[in-house]
């Protein structure tokens, strides 16, 4: 294990026999952030283009996060047999295939086959992570995840601005081109310098998916679990329902969109920063309860504004820097604690832990695209928004409770 004063840009970029270089880990972190984020200002000039409803396109959010957390239930227990690196190199190029296949699909139904394989760019995401945890003790690793996913927030925050203007410019298809251009450009940096930093398990297959039940068996693991899957809901929430609040509801062009949409990015930044400074300082219990807060905080302020009947693009995308800055606290700290439960499950509880949060954001991605229509206006997505922050902070309310009475009882 790494001492953590050894940072990682001493490191040398470029050299696989070494650990990863921290810009290798951001870029792994914000390639799958930017396939998520880039597209979504597109969304009805797709569905346009395919001639479908815009709740079916919308479908492209639901299936890409739900394949991905069917993925990560295995990625975790493969990295954890095989090494990181392997699953990661593999995964980004079952992502370059599929994203070629959605730019040439003929119809709807194929485009979202292809949408949903395009998931195979989490492994990036999720291992990165792990790589992390690797090296580093709980609250370290709180730490330097805050440093990643600080520099990971950026992408965002303009991913979005640029998939409106690849949009209006060049068509959609424009956008597809520039995530398959990213994704080999990352592919490369992963094969020259992603060193391997787990030591491939003994143990077969079949063996390493058998202790998921000790993960599952551990309230500290799901408090965290479900902490960190519902803080990330409303933002979810968020990913699926804010494309048609801006152009159905304010009548946002794509460009404009675009440029709101990276509002919560702002927050996110924000918030692992202070994760990398602080988690440390704090522990990751208080981080994870005052991201949870944040994230109530801001879903609850935007809910009354326009209960009363003064909402505004400004006031919507504004106060999701807030929620953003939950998630920015919440994730990385909550994700240290679920790697720290079993530190040598550490591939296969990444694995489970991000199977579980983007397997509800699917879900809730999904309702809010059904739920909103020009009749209902923003309400359906800004309580879905608050009702997961409140449960996000129901759940380490539990976990910090339950640690308090084990050690009264020592």
């Amino acid at each position: 294990m790494i001492s953590f004063r050894e940072d990682l840009r001493h490191v040398v970029l470029g050299d696989r026999r070494s650990p990863p270089h921290i810009l290798t880990l951001i870029v792994l972190s914000g390639m799958s952030a930017c396939v998520m984020n880039m597209f979504l200002p597109s969304l009805p000039a797709m569905a346009a283009h395919f001639e479908t409803e815009y709740g079916v396109m919308q479908l492209s959010v639901a299936v890409y996060l739900g394949f991905s957390a069917i993925l990560q239930i295995f990625m975790g227990p493969l990295s954890d047999k095989l090494g990181r690196r392997p699953v990661i190199l593999w995964g980004l190029g079952i992502f370059m295939a599929a994203t070629v296949g959605c730019i040439y699909a003929p119809n709807i139904e194929v485009f979202l086959i292809f949408r949903m394989m395009q998931a195979a760019v989490a492994t990036a995401m999720v291992l990165s992570r792990a790589a992390v945890r690797d090296m580093y003790t709980q609250d370290q690793s709180a730490s330097m995840m805050g440093y990643v996913t600080m520099g990971m927030a950026v992408v965002p925050m303009v991913s979005p601005a640029l998939g409106g203007v690849l949009d209006e410019w060049f068509g959609w298809q424009a956008v597809f081109w520039t995530l398959l251009g990213l994704g080999f450009v990352t592919w490369l940096l992963a094969w020259s310098d992603m060193g391997e930093t787990a030591l491939p398990s003994e143990k077969s297959l079949m063996a390493q998916f058998a202790e998921y039940p000790e993960l599952l068996r551990s309230p500290r693991f799901w408090g965290y679990a479900l902490a960190s899957a519902f803080c990330s809901g409303a933002f979810f929430a968020y990913l699926g329902g804010a494309p048609f609040v801006g152009q159905e509801v304010f009548g946002m062009a794509p460009s404009t969109l675009g440029f709101f949409f990276g509002a919560p990015a702002v927050g996110y930044f924000v918030g692992n920063f202070l994760t990398a400074r602080y988690a440390t300082h704090f522990g990751v219990n208080k981080m994870v309860l005052w991201g949870c807060m944040a994230n109530a905080i801001g879903g609850t302020i935007s809910l009354l504004i326009f209960e009363a009947g003064y909402g505004t693009p400004l006031s919507f995308f504004g106060l999701m820097t807030l929620v953003g800055l939950g998630n920015g606290l919440c994730i990385p700290n909550a994700t240290a604690g679920m790697l720290s439960v079993r530190p040598r499950l550490a591939g296969t509880a990444s694995g489970l832990g991000g199977a579980i949060m983007i397997g509800g954001g699917a879900g809730l991605s999904a309702l809010v695209g059904v739920l909103l229509t020009p009749e209902t206006g923003a309400f359906p997505l800004l309580w879905m928004m608050l009702i997961t922050a409140v449960l996000g902070l129901c759940s380490i309310t539990l976990v910090i409770r339950r640690e308090k009475a084990l050690m009264r009882q020592s």
